[in-house]
């Protein structure tokens, strides 16, 4: 047999009759071979397929976590919303701040110290006790959610934000509540994530770059304003641990988390910025994504567990049974903002058992939602209602924005791309409305946009090779 010979095998002289026909010569109509002397049916499906199938799919799922960060408008509206809520709340305790975290607040601070020496519990504000450090924390605090919240250097401020946010609730314990607690373990979750790949400044500034570097050439530039973060954390990170106030030793403890993740971002600068080939880059890209998608995943979970453990606890409550529930906090002076509008909602009866049934079944329900979509949709919208009746009727505010921020993981993705394009071309139109006033005026009128805003992508996706791992 010549090597030239690319006729088929079945077709050659020297094969054997029939050793590769689509069915052996005695196999009966409408059967495929499955071994020597064998037959199945056509529509069974044989082991083989059967596992080549599971491959696949398993390729699939690996090159799918891999080589992408999943749910990337999720995670940047749960970062806003986070970050938003906490803002709010400090700004709007800003007049009560020294009574709730500082040095006038009943929780003194030699009980913070003794606490936290304890529990091991991480907060700057026992390094010193004094105002002036105190003020400096919280507006410390205030500019981290603020800078979070428009993702400006996402990386960093995210880690930012946990340390302010860790710093308050750990100085004072008691003057938490339930959507505190959310706050304080989304803070942790949100380090974690790259929730600022869309609808942030970083996305902006990277598709800046990106069209110059497609218009004009060349490579990126370096990134000063990043080395110049990092470097001045670094130092106050170095200050902090020679005094010994972080907690932990070399394998273990805030100290080790905060060397970490510093470590972490000036490994992922330097793989982008002095290594000849991709690969590095390409392997810091999977671990981030990695990263990412498990913490995602996290978060879902944490969700929840809260809506499930809140569900099964109110079961097991007399009132919650009865369906009278509901109108006992709507007479509570604490929980009466508007003590009409309370009044109103619990004067029929029908309407609170209704609304306490309704509460259990939802709460119970979600989590097995999650494996319809339709249904999932539906009963998120009527809990996020909920969460803002709750808001306005009790007076809750900051814990049902907070909820509403921790549902917002499962809204769909095709949702929010929607609703990102009509909030572009609102922007869009308020932008020519002002050229057209500015023109009036005698002005000079705006330039066109060097980028078109209305339908935002990941980085990962704007010209940037694969990666992840294909199996």
């Amino acid at each position: 047999m010549s090597d030239q010979d690319d006729r088929p095998l079945a077709d050659r002289a020297d094969a054997p009759s029939g050793a590769f026909s689509d069915a052996p010569s005695d196999a009966p109509p409408g059967t495929l071979p499955d071994a020597p002397g064998r037959s199945r049916p056509a529509g069974r499906v044989g082991r083989f397929d059967r596992e080549h199938r599971l491959d696949r799919i398993l390729a699939q799922v690996i090159g799918r976590l891999t080589g992408q960060a999943l749910g990337p408008y999720q995670s940047a509206v749960i970062r806003m919303g986070f970050a938003g809520t906490w803002l709010l709340f400090l700004l709007r305790e800003f007049p009560h701040r020294q009574e709730m975290y500082g040095p006038d607040g009943p929780w003194s601070w030699d009980l913070a110290q003794q606490l936290t020496a304890s529990n091991h519990a991480f907060t700057v504000l026992v390094w010193a006790d004094g105002r002036f450090w105190f003020e400096t924390v919280f507006a410390f605090a205030v500019l981290s959610s603020a800078l979070l919240l428009l993702g400006w250097r996402t990386r960093t401020m995210s880690v930012l934000f946990l340390v302010g946010v860790l710093s308050l609730q750990n100085r004072s314990i008691f003057m938490g509540d339930g959507g505190d607690n959310v706050i304080h373990l989304m803070a942790i979750y949100l380090v974690f994530t790259r929730c600022g790949q869309v609808w942030s400044l970083d996305a902006r500034r990277e598709r800046r770059a990106s069209a110059r570097i497609r218009a004009h050439g060349g490579r990126r530039g370096p990134d000063r304003t990043g080395v110049a973060l990092w470097t001045v954390l670094g130092l106050a990170l170095a200050a902090a641990t020679l005094a010994g106030k972080i907690d932990g030793g070399l394998a273990g403890g805030w100290r080790t988390v905060h060397w970490g993740l510093w470590a972490v971002q000036g490994l992922w600068w330097l793989a982008g910025r002095y290594t000849r080939s991709i690969q590095p880059r390409v392997l810091l890209d999977v671990v981030a994504n990695l990263v990412h998608n498990a913490a995602l995943f996290v978060i879902m979970a944490e969700a929840c567990l809260i809506y499930a453990t809140a569900g099964w606890y109110k079961v097991q409550g007399s009132r919650w049974q009865d369906g009278t529930a509901v109108y006992y906090p709507l007479h509570l002076d604490y929980f009466s903002p508007w003590p009409a509008l309370s009044d109103a909602l619990s004067a029929s009866g029908t309407m609170v058992m209704l609304v306490t049934y309704g509460t259990v079944i939802a709460q119970v329900a979600f989590p097995f939602t999650l494996f319809n979509r339709r249904v999932k949709n539906i009963l998120l919208a009527g809990m996020m209602t909920e969460h803002a009746v709750i808001a306005l009727v009790l007076g809750l505010p900051f814990f049902s924005l907070a909820m509403i921020a921790a549902d917002a993981v499962f809204l769909p993705t095709s949702f929010l791309r929607r609703l990102g394009g009509r909030a572009a071309r609102g922007r869009e139109r308020l932008a020519r409305a002002r050229g057209r006033l500015s023109a009036r005026l005698g002005r000079a009128v705006p330039g066109p946009r060097e980028e078109d805003p209305e339908a935002p992508r990941p980085p990962e996706t704007a010209g940037h090779p694969h990666v992840g791992f294909t199996a």
